[in-house]
């Protein structure tokens, strides 16, 4: 059922791969003979207080969560924290259901460890996500580590209309996540960066917040490809409207670094393709993102890391550069589900060589040294 598994075994479509698993997690989810089996927990997962964290209200049984993107519809729930992660994103999902952008548009690039897509929110919308979080579909017992979910504008709206689509999704999720965030940073859905200038995000981190009323931590996730000043300037956005943190980072569109020369599956020059890039390509430039905004807030504001982890070594420079949580994706899909674990053992292992006593000791450590 695992992608990377399969995916070496055969030559299917990305894309066709990741239903198939998410169809055997989604399954998977509702018997309870998985449910309740704790040699899962202990195969794929690692419990430790010392990288327990907590934000927000919220208890983080450790720092690596499931980035937004994999569980588009919330469909597997039940499982995220079966397979080890301290949180799981859902999303990133539209007020209305929309089906993506034309196949292909979802691509790995093997040579880079990287992964190509152009996805566009493909997803079964809001409402449905409401009703299976409600009802419960996802898995009869509660969960044990936080959801967020991931807004994102839907393509037919307008973006003057922007700061309404994403509240309409807010408001009717708003009971079932337990942290929210304001995705403007896609490359995949036509003029959607553009909401990252402050004069477009105001009006939707308002919208969002005079519906919220503070009852739920709600975030911004963003672009690496934007120049420090507009990162500064979507900081000083964030903290005006009391945001709970920053994800750092999206996708990047920069496809100058890739080693692959051509579209394993189109044979288009990589360089003319569109989407965003994925996995170690990013790595570099999300851990600079990062430390900008801790540098800039002085470590107050929560930052959420992610781009590129592939190993504890990638998930300790993330952290010492000031995110408090890390989240993984095409690290995930490349390396199957017993990398968590291994980052977390990893992580254990770098907190005894620092003589740490948790890893919050260590967010932002190497911009004190």
């Amino acid at each position: 059922m695992l992608e990377q598994f399969i995916f070496a075994g055969l030559k299917v479509d990305p894309e066709d791969l990741h239903h198939l698993v998410m169809g055997a997690l989604s399954w998977l989810s509702h018997q309870p003979t998985i449910r309740y089996a704790s040699s899962i927990d202990r195969t794929f997962g690692l419990t430790d207080d010392r990288l327990r964290q907590t934000l927000w209200g919220l208890t983080f049984p450790n720092p690596v969560g499931l980035a937004a993107g994999y569980d588009k519809d919330g469909l597997a729930v039940g499982m995220w924290d079966r397979l080890g992660f301290g949180s799981m994103e859902l999303g990133t999902v539209t007020f209305h259901p929309q089906p993506g952008n034309p196949r292909p548009r979802l691509f790995r690039l093997t040579q880079d460890r990287a992964v190509l897509n152009r996805m566009g929110f493909n997803n079964e919308g809001a409402e449905a996500m409401a009703q299976r979080l409600k009802n419960g579909q996802h898995c009869p017992t509660p969960h044990r580590i936080p959801i967020g979910i991931n807004l994102g504008k839907s393509k037919i709206t307008p973006l003057e209309n922007a700061a309404a689509d994403y509240g309409q999704s807010f408001r009717l999720l708003k009971d079932w996540g337990d942290y929210f965030v304001v995705n403007v940073s896609s490359p995949n859905t036509p003029g959607l960066r553009s909401l990252q200038d402050a004069s477009q995000l105001s009006p939707i981190l308002e919208a969002i917040q005079q519906e919220n009323q503070g009852h739920k931590p709600l975030l911004v996730k963003i672009a690496p490809d934007l120049e420090d000043r507009a990162i500064a300037e979507v900081v000083n956005s964030a903290q005006s409207y009391q945001l709970s943190g920053i994800i750092a980072t999206n996708t990047t569109i920069d496809k100058r670094p890739l080693k692959t020369q051509l579209n394993p599956k189109t044979g288009t020059p990589i360089q003319e393709e569109q989407g965003g890039i994925s996995g170690v390509p990013l790595a570099r430039r999300s851990t600079e993102v990062i430390r900008l905004i801790w540098r800039q807030t002085q470590g107050q504001l929560p930052i959420i890391g992610v781009g590129g982890i592939f190993t504890p070594e990638d998930a300790w420079e993330k952290i010492t550069a000031g995110a408090s949580l890390i989240q993984v994706y095409t690290g995930w899909v490349y390396q199957g589900p017993w990398m968590v674990k291994r980052i977390l053992q990893g992580l254990l292992d770098k907190l005894d060589e620092e003589g740490l006593d948790s890893l919050t000791d260590a967010v932002g450590r190497d911009n004190e040294q």
